[in-house]
């Protein structure tokens, strides 16, 4: 007989924000210049995985949407800053051209 259990315990679920975490990421959305895109985005998302979750009876698919447009936000001032810093890309090779070669 072993100790093993004779099933694979379920993968962790993601840290669960707080209850009013959906209403406020969309609150400091719609406060960022980016609101004409990332509100009709996230409002998309948020949907879909609430649909996902009423069929799946799983919380999981909600946190991962909260915890990505929570990222979002938080790199944004980072990705902002890089932008505006002007570093000039054009000397970097485009990846589908380097997979291309690859394949050749």
């Amino acid at each position: 007989m072993s100790a093993q259990p004779d099933h694979t315990p379920a993968a962790p679920a993601p840290y669960a924000p707080a209850p009013g975490a959906p209403a406020e990421l969309l609150a400091r959305l719609r406060a960022d210049r980016r609101a004409a895109w990332w509100v009709p985005a996230f409002e998309a998302e948020w949907a879909a995985a609430l649909e996902e979750s009423r069929r799946t009876f799983s919380l999981t698919t909600l946190y991962e949407v909260v915890h990505a447009w929570q990222a979002r936000l938080a790199s944004a001032p980072s990705v902002d800053a890089f932008v505006a810093s002007g570093r000039d890309e054009a000397g970097f090779m485009d990846m589908a051209e380097l997979r291309g070669r690859r394949r050749r």
